[in-house]
């Protein structure tokens, strides 16, 4: 296996971002008996990479400021993915292509002014207009009014099931319409206000004393961001954080051990997956895809490169969490390396006499690329590369940054490509399905080239079925054929770990990795 590493650039040196981070939090605050004030310190391993803005309408921030409890929705769905209203108080579907959102009379933003249809209006005009990065998205909106001081309808070009479900995603935060500067001064109806930001360092909060569903239990929130997991499990070790996100792998047990320490885990809405170029031969023949399943070993990938602990082996591509998997009924293709060969073959890959695989004549080479914003992206290829390698696929791993990425998906060039997607943002499978499955969808038509007209029809069908028991059953079908068809490779599901100190109270974790901060949360 030979690695190859593009277009990335050299971190710091880990010990150097370890003193340095311990040395910012040794000064972050006074939580002697001079001060009264009840301070979490919490370290994440990502943050707003918007340029320095702090906008939820502005490309993914929305999650970003979210997890810091500023931003709230009109609906949510709880840790166990029950769809429930937020700053709606209820809606109903009043034909097929209008729906009444009832809001919430008691909610201020953090500046005093009232939450009302008008406030409403100006957040989702923001996102809907056209100049939007993510507008796109939300096509299927033909109108949103006012219908009284505390109720909107939001009418659709045609029939759209998944209309409140898509009102979950964070980018939908209910902004304040007087805000100034919503890039630097954000303002919404959370349990916990904005006080300063660090592009790429930190973030901090203070409670809401107005807060609709009662007062934080915190009276304030320093949030670091570091993106070096040694540096996150020594700050929760040593006491200078009292929640670290994603620690270090290698580390779980002994944090797990630690009396002065509580790990928690859940799997995620967010599956590791391998995008296969359908556009490029012999990756075209659904047999070669297919093989390309068998080959691997998903619990090995597991064991290696998550250490047996952040994530499971993948079934389909909704994860166990998401309430609209069909992994009890599609194909599984467990690892089977012969089977994989037997695949290979009918579809003229033959093994040679040194043990390698030719096509067309020549040894049979896959390139495997991926990015590195998650840890678990690079040993994962290189642990793929390696089992390719052994049924005798000259393998390599290339990193490169995003829109070299994205360059070659685009122009066709790639083989393989690894990636990590919450699959379910919204809850609904409309999201993922049709930007992946449906033939017109971005990356069906642009990253996979693939196309199958009935799953176009069950597709376009589901969007349009309000019948939530047919509508099941119509992704029930897709899944299947899908799975079938092995246009993605599902690899793992990912495992959201936790360190937090044993005096933190009232944390709880839900799957989709965008709500974190709470009001519940405090101290014992």
């Amino acid at each position: 296996m030979k690695f190859n590493a593009q277009k990335t650039k050299v971190s710091i040196p880990t010990v150097a971002v370890i003193l340095i981070v311990a040395l910012l939090c040794a000064g972050c605050v006074d939580t002697g008996e001079a001060s009264k004030e009840k301070v979490l310190r919490v370290v994440f391993n990502e943050g707003p990479d918007t340029g320095g803005s702090l906008d939820p309408a502005n490309g993914w921030t929305g999650w970003y400021v979210h997890q810091a409890g500023i931003y709230e929705t009109l609906f949510y769905y709880d840790a166990d993915m029950n769809l429930m209203p937020k700053l709606a108080s209820g809606y109903k579907q009043l034909n097929d292509t209008e729906w009444e959102i009832q809001l919430r009379k008691d909610v201020t933003f953090h500046d005093g002014t009232k939450m009302d249809a008008d406030a409403v209006l100006f957040s989702l005009k923001r996102v809907l207009d056209p100049s939007n990065s993510r507008s796109s998205e939300y096509s299927f909106i033909k109108d949103v009014r006012k219908t009284g001081e505390y109720t909107i309808v939001i009418e659709t070009n045609d029939v759209y099931a998944p209309l409140i479900s898509s009102l979950v995603d964070p980018v939908m935060s209910i902004v304040s319409p007087k805000i100034v500067d919503a890039d630097k001064q954000p303002d919404g109806t959370g349990p916990f206000k904005f006080v300063s930001f660090e592009p790429g360092a930190s973030l901090e909060v203070e409670k809401n004393p107005s807060y609709w569903d009662g007062e934080a239990k915190v009276d304030r929130i320093l949030i670091q961001y570091n993106k070096d997991s040694t540096a996150r499990t020594m700050l929760i070790k040593s006491g200078d954080v009292d929640i670290s996100r994603d620690p270090l792998q290698s580390e779980y047990s002994a944090l797990k051990s630690n009396p002065d320490i509580n790990v928690t885990s859940k799997e995620t809405l967010r599956t590791y997956f391998l995008y296969i170029n359908g556009g490029k031969a012999p990756f075209n023949d659904t047999r070669v895809r297919q093989a390309l399943f068998y080959a691997i070993n998903r619990q090995e990938i597991v064991d290696t490169a998550l250490e047996g602990v952040s994530g499971i082996p993948a079934k389909g591509i909704f994860t166990n969490t998401m309430p609209w998997n069909a992994n009890n009924q599609i194909e599984s293709y467990d690892y089977n390396p012969e089977k994989a060969l037997e695949l290979f073959e009918e579809a003229g890959i033959t093994k040679g006499t040194d043990g390698k695989l030719y096509y067309n004549g020549k040894p049979f080479m896959i390139d495997i690329q991926t990015y590195t914003k998650r840890a678990a992206l690079q040993p994962s290829a290189e642990i793929l590369a390696s089992q390719l390698e052994k049924i005798g696929i000259t393998s390599t791993v290339t990193i490169l940054d995003n829109a070299a990425l994205t360059e070659n998906a685009v122009a066709g060039t790639y083989d393989l490509s690894l990636a990590a997607w919450s699959t379910a943002p919204t809850g609904d499978p409309d999201y993922f399905l049709s930007s992946h499955y449906l033939s017109t969808g971005n990356y069906a038509s642009k990253w996979l080239r693939y196309s199958n007209p009935q799953v176009d029809k069950w597709i376009l069908e589901a969007r349009t079925e309000t019948d939530e028991k047919k509508r099941a059953e119509l992704y029930d079908k897709i899944q299947i054929q899908i799975q079938k068809d092995a246009v993605l490779l599902p690899v793992f599901y990912a495992n959201e770990i936790y360190a937090l100190s044993s005096n933190v109270t009232g944390f709880e974790m839900y799957p989709n990795e965008y709500t974190i901060i709470t009001k519940d949360i405090g101290f014992a």
